[in-house]
């Protein structure tokens, strides 16, 4: 890959983060683990408390991006059809009736399913070939749906009534899971002086759809070294207390582990992360700060951590430290060469 493909792909990502900015306050590491997975293809799950700024997060995405932007508010009255679609009958000049599908709100490029957990299992489901395949089937008919095309869902952790918890199935399906903290005293301020100003998103197009394709088949070029994708392999059957690699935080901690999408996930966003610090490959720094988003939503903890009030974050951490050489790494991995730089960042942390 030559040097100027790379400057010119942070070039872009810098006047993505600096239009975005221009909308939302703070939140820097949701900020750019949302564009990160939206580069490498993926949905996200945004989990938060009300007010924090998520829905804001993902009007500005759909301006700064060009793209169409469809909200969907999930109710528990929301049907299916709602979601994707519906024939209806309709009557030409001549009398005559037929069937003609009325495309739904899933027929965009960003969605955003607002409260997703809201929603029954039933409608919840209309998602999942949607997420996976980026296409809906309605009536036995196959739709493709546009291009590029992510579900950005957000979800109130804390109140549960009237909730349906979001099945394994389709949680797999996201790419992240980023937890949105509350702003810190010096970013409430600043919220609160912008909005009083105005509450309309005030950032430009600096990206187009077309674009936004560009940049992910020039992070496709990245290389993965041998050694990062056996790791990476490695920490993936590690969250499997079941499996003979599995780390002692996984066999005392998670009832289930992470399916192979989570590996998917650590290698094409790591692709990402690699171009955004300048690198022409995955490091082992990449994937270990990917570990929390990719992998939270995708370990199944047993009760013995809920009595405990382990986190997934805790048992990550835990499953990680293992991995760098508490007399395992030759268990679960290749010898790591960290990469330092990405510890600093602090690009996806643990969450609170």
């Amino acid at each position: 890959m030559a040097a100027e493909n790379i400057e010119q792909f942070r070039g872009q990502l810098q006047s993505i983060f600096s239009e975005i900015r221009r909308d939302v306050i703070g939140q820097k590491e949701v900020v750019e683990g949302t564009v990160v997975a939206m580069i490498a293809g993926g949905n996200v799950l945004l989990e938060g408390v009300p007010g924090v700024g998520k829905t804001r997060l993902v009007r500005s995405l759909g301006r700064v991006f060009d793209l169409p932007f469809s909200r969907i508010q999930f109710t528990p009255d929301l049907m299916p059809a709602d979601v994707t679609g519906t024939n209806i009958i309709v009557t030409d000049e001549k009398g005559t009736s037929s069937f003609r599908f009325q495309e739904g709100p899933i027929f965009s490029n960003i969605i955003l399913a607002d409260e997703i957990n809201r929603a029954t299992p039933k409608t919840q489901s209309a998602l999942l070939e949607a997420m996976q395949e980026h296409k809906v089937t309605v009536m036995g008919v196959s739709r493709k749906l546009c291009e590029p095309f992510f579900v950005l869902a957000t979800q109130n952790p804390i109140e549960q009534d009237g909730t349906y918890p979001l099945p394994e199935a389709q949680l797999d399906r996201f790419m992240f899971k980023l937890l949105v903290p509350s702003p810190e005293p010096a970013e409430l301020k600043e919220i609160i002086t912008m909005t009083q100003k105005t509450m309309e998103e005030v950032a430009e197009k600096v990206c187009t759809g077309e674009s936004l394709l560009a940049m992910r088949r020039t992070a496709g070029e990245i290389l993965v070294p041998e050694g990062v994708l056996d790791y990476t392999a490695a920490l993936c059957a590690a969250t499997h207390p079941e499996s003979r690699n599995a780390s002692a935080a996984a066999k005392k901690y998670i009832r289930f582990g992470a399916s192979p999408r989570a590996g998917q996930a650590l290698i094409s966003a790591g692709k990402v992360l690699a171009l955004m610090d300048g690198r022409y490959n995955v490091s082992y720094g990449d994937i270990d700060k990917l570990a929390y988003p990719v992998l939270r939503h995708r370990i199944k903890l047993n009760f013995e951590a809920l009595s405990e009030r382990v986190a997934p974050d805790g048992v990550i951490s835990m499953i990680l430290e293992e991995a760098k050489g508490n007399g395992k790494a030759e268990q679960i991995g290749a010898p790591h060469v960290r990469d330092e730089g990405a510890k600093k960042r602090g690009l996806f942390g643990r969450g609170r």
